[in-house]
C-alpha cells in the first residue's frame, strides 16, 4: 500500500510539473499555439527543471516552486533541499518560499536553485523564468531585500557565500557582495572589484567561470590596470601629500589628508594572492553611496579536470580596492571543500595534501566538522564524536572557533551554555551543552545559517609520521537522536622529489667476452626519487663509470719452420715463427641511464630494488698491439727466443656499443633519507657480461 501511494505520488508530481511548463512556455509567447512534443516527457525525473510559482499581491511578490521528489538514502537522514533564489535585479534568498518587492515593473528573469541533501538523484536544472512584476505598489513599507546586511556576517566591506559546495559535475552559484560602510563616512565611492580562482595549490583548473551577471553598471576591467596606490592605510601621525599621482586619484590632488600614506604591505598582500591563483575576473565599480550594499552573481561550472579528492579543500578570494585612498582595501577568502554528495554535515581538514618533508611534531592541522539541525524543533545538545588518527596527539588538541559561540569548559551556573570537551580511547567528542539551535523544518525558521554549527580546532602530530595517507571522521548527535555520520577527511603527503648521489665501487666477474668484462671500475651520479618513500615507489639515475684498463687477446698465429729473417740486436738474422699474439687495450668511459626502477623499502634501514639499465661509450680508447715470439737456432740446434713486439696508433670512439642491462639490488641504512650502503648485482645481455657493485648513496 505504502509502494502504491508513493507512485501515486511521484505520477501526480510529475503531471504537474508537466502542467506548470506547458502553462509557462504559453505565458512567454504571443504566437498562435502550436501542437509540440515536449522534450521533459521522454526524459527521466532528475532532468525536470526547477519550476518557478509566483503570485503578487499589493506589489509583493511571492515565490514558491515545484521540485522532483526526493529519493532518501537508506540509512541516512530525511532528505531535503536548500533553496537560492536570484530574483533578477540585483537580490536574493536563500529562504523556501521568499516575498519580494520589484523596484519597477520591467521584464526580470528569476532563478531558482535547488539543491537536494540526503538524495541519491541529481540536483533539478534551473531554468530562468521572466516574470513582469505588474504596477502596482505596496500600501506598507517594504519588505527588506533577503540579502540585506545579513550577507555581510564578518562586518567587513566585501563578502561571499555560495548557494552549495563543489561537486564534480555541478555548477556552483557564488554572490559577491560588496558595500560602503555607514562607519567609513564617505558619501561615495569609486573602485575595483575582483574575483581571484583556480588556486595554485592544484595542478589543474577546477572551475571554469560560465557567466556573470551584474546588475549596477559594474564594467569588466583588468585587475593589473590598478595603480601604485592599490592598498593604502591610516597613520597615527600625521602625513600631508601635496599631490598624488596614479589614476583615478584627480580629485584627491591638491587636498590635504593628514593621515594619508601609502600601505606597503597591504599592496603586496595582494600581489600575493593575486600569485597564489591562475585566474581573476574583475569590475570597475561607481557611485557606491554610503550604507549602500550590491551584488554580482558568478556561475562556476567544474571542469572535467577537477579533482576528485573530496577531502580537498579549494579557496576562493575576493578583492575590494576603493579609488579613494580614505577607504580600506579589502580581501575575502572563502574556504570550500570538495564533496561527493550535498550533505550538510561535513567534517574538512584545511590543507589536507601536506609537505612531507616539513611534517612533524611541531606541524599542526586544522579540522572543521559542520553541522546543521534539519529537525522540526530545536536541538539542545548536540555531540560531535570525532575519531582522531593514530598519528595524531589528541593532547595537543587546541579549540579555535565554535558555532554556536559558547565558551569551552565546565558551567559556573546551572543552565549556562557550554562547551564540554570529552577524551574517549582513541576519539574527542566536543558537546554543546543548553544551546538553541534551530531546526531547518521548524516554524518561523526562515534563516537556514541559524540552523548550522561547527567546531574548529588544531591538533598536532605525535611524533613524525609515515608517509601514509591517515583518517578521520565525525559523528553528530543531535539530542538524543540517532548518530549521522560525516565524511572521512583524509590527510594526504605530496609526492615531493628527493635528489640524491652516488657513488660506487664495482667488482668483476671472470666471465663474459665483452670489452667491460672483468674491469673494475668506479661509479658517481646522482638519482631522483618521491621523497621519504615509505613502500612501494619509482627511481630513476644517471651516472659515469670509468673503466680500468684491460688488455684481451684478439688472434693468435700459430708457428712455421720456415725460417725467416728478423733483426736481433741490429744484425739480420734467420729466425724461426713460434707464436704471434694481437691483443688490445682498452680504457672505456659510459654514461648509464636508468629510466625504470622500482623499489620497496620495507622500513627506513633496507630497502631493495629491480631494474633496467642502458648503457653508452662515451669515451672509448682502444691501443692495438702485436707480439711475435720467434727461435733463433744456433750452432748446437739449441734456438734462442726474440720477442719483437709491434705498437699501433690509438683509436678513440665515441656514443657507440649500446648495451642493455638488468639489476638487482639491496639497500641498508638510512633508505629513505639520508646515507645507505648498496649492493647491486648487474648482467649486461650483450656479451652475458655479469658484474657486482657497492655503492654509497645520500638521498636529501
Amino acid at each position: 500500500m505504502k509502494r502504491r501511494l508513493q507512485l501515486h505520488s511521484l505520477f501526480f508530481g510529475t503531471v504537474l510539473a508537466l502542467s506548470s511548463i506547458v502553462s509557462d512556455l504559453h505565458a512567454q509567447t504571443t504566437q498562435p499555439p502550436v501542437t509540440k512534443t515536449l522534450p521533459v516527457l521522454t526524459l527521466p525525473e532528475d532532468t525536470v527543471p526547477a519550476i518557478i510559482h509566483h503570485t503578487t499581491e499589493n506589489g509583493v511578490v511571492k515565490f514558491s516552486s515545484t521540485l522532483r521528489a526526493l529519493r532518501k538514502i537508506a540509512g541516512a537522514p530525511e532528505p531535503f533541499y536548500s533553496y537560492f533564489w536570484e530574483f533578477g535585479d540585483g537580490q536574493f534568498s536563500f529562504e523556501k518560499e521568499p516575498q519580494h518587492i520589484y523596484p519597477n515593473d520591467q521584464t526580470y528573469n528569476v532563478r531558482l536553485y535547488a539543491t537536494n541533501s540526503y538524495d541519491d538523484g541529481k540536483r533539478p536544472p534551473t531554468r530562468p523564468k521572466p516574470l513582469k512584476p505588474g504596477s502596482s505598489r505596496p500600501v506598507l513599507a517594504a519588505i527588506n531585500p533577503a540579502g540585506g546586511s545579513q550577507f555581510f556576517k564578518s562586518g567587513g566591506t566585501i563578502e561571499m557565500r555560495t548557494n552549495c559546495m563543489p561537486k564534480p559535475g555541478d555548477d556552483m552559484m557564488l554572490v559577491l557582495g560588496y558595500r560602503n560602510k555607514l562607519e567609513n563616512g564617505i558619501a561615495s565611492l569609486n573602485g575595483t572589484l575582483s574575483i581571484l580562482y583556480n588556486d595554485k595549490e592544484f595542478n589543474k583548473d577546477n572551475f571554469e567561470l560560465a557567466e556573470s551577471r551584474t546588475y549596477n553598471q559594474e564594467k569588466e576591467t583588468t585587475l593589473n590596470q590598478r595603480g601604485s596606490y592599490t592598498s593604502l592605510k591610516v597613520n597615527k601621525t600625521p602625513v600631508y601629500y601635496a599631490a598624488l599621482k596614479g589614476p583615478n586619484m584627480n580629485d584627491f590632488i591638491g587636498e590635504k589628508y593628514n593621515n594619508l600614506v601609502i600601505d606597503p604591505e597591504g599592496t603586496a598582500l595582494i600581489k600575493e594572492k593575486m600569485d597564489a591563483y591562475r585566474k581573476n575576473q574583475s569590475w570597475k565599480f561607481e557611485n557606491l553611496k554610503s550604507g549602500e550594499e550590491k551584488f554580482i552573481f558568478l556561475n562556476f561550472k567544474t571542469t572535467p579536470e577537477m579533482i576528485k579528492d573530496t577531502n580537498a579543500v579549494i579557496k576562493l578570494t575576493g578583492v575590494f580596492m576603493p579609488d579613494n585612498p580614505l577607504a580600506a582595501t579589502e580581501l575575502f577568502t572563502i574556504e570550500l571543500q570538495i564533496v561527493a554528495s550535498h550533505d550538510p554535515n561535513k567534517m574538512m581538514l584545511k590543507n589536507s595534501r601536506m609537505n612531507f618533508r616539513f611534517t612533524g611534531k611541531n606541524r599542526k592541522l586544522t579540522y572543521k566538522v559542520k553541522f546543521q539541525n534539519t529537525g522540526k524543533g530545536p536541538a539542545k545538545k548536540v555531540d560531535v564524536g570525532v575519531a582522531i588518527a593514530e598519528v595524531l596527539d589528541k593532547g595537543s588538541i587546541e579549540i579555535l572557533d565554535s558555532k554556536p559561540k559558547i565558551t569551552p569548559g565546565k558551567p559556573t551556573y546551572v543552565n549556562q551554555s557550554y562547551l564540554d570537551t570529552i577524551s574517549r580511547a582513541d576519539s574527542i567528542h566536543f558537546v554543546f551543552n543548553n544551546i538553541y539551535l534551530p531546526g531547518t523544518l521548524q516554524k518561523g525558521v526562515k534563516d537556514a545559517d541559524s540552523t548550522m554549527g561547527f567546531i574548529e580546532y588544531k591538533i598536532g602530530f605525535k611524533e613524525k609520521p609515515k608517509k601514509l595517507p591517515f583518517k578521520s571522521g565525525a559523528a553528530i548527535v543531535f539530542d538524543k537522536n540517532e548518530p549521522i555520520y560525516t565524511n572521512k577527511a583524509t590527510g594526504r603527503y605530496k609526492m615531493g622529489l628527493s635528489p640524491g648521489i652516488i657513488a660506487g665501487y664495482g667488482f668483476p666477474f671472470k666471465n663474459g667476452n665483452t670489452p667491460l668484462t672483468g674491469q673494475k671500475n668506479i661509479t658517481f651520479g646522482l638519482s631522483l626519487a618521491p621523497y621519504a618513500p615509505h613502500r612501494y615507489y619509482w627511481q630513476v639515475e644517471v651516472y659515469a663509470s670509468t673503466f680500468a684498463e684491460k688488455e684481451y687477446p684478439v688472434t693468435q698465429i700459430m708457428g712455421s719452420e720456415r725460417l725467416v729473417p728478423i733483426e736481433v740486436n741490429g744484425k739480420l738474422q734467420e729466425a724461426r715463427l713460434k707464436y704471434a699474439d694481437s691483443t688490445v687495450t682498452t680504457k672505456v668511459m659510459t654514461i648509464n641511464i636508468v629510466p625504470l626502477q622500482m623499489r620497496y623499502n620495507f622500513n627506513k634501514y633496507f630497502g631493495a630494488g629491480i631494474g633496467t639499465m642502458v648503457s653508452i661509450d662515451v669515451d672509448k680508447q682502444s691501443t692495438p698491439k702485436k707480439e711475435a715470439h720467434y727461435e733463433v737456432p744456433n750452432a748446437v740446434g739449441v734456438g734462442q727466443e726474440v720477442i719483437i713486439e709491434k705498437a699501433f696508433d690509438k683509436l678513440s670512439s665515441s656514443f657507440k656499443d649500446f648495451q642493455n642491462t638488468m639489476f638487482a639490488d639491496i639497500q641498508v641504512g638510512k633508505v629513505r633519507v639520508g646515507p645507505a650502503l648498496g649492493f647491486r648485482y648487474m648482467y649486461t645481455f650483450q656479451g652475458n657480461g655479469n658484474r657486482l657493485i657497492t655503492y654509497l648513496t645520500w638521498k636529501f
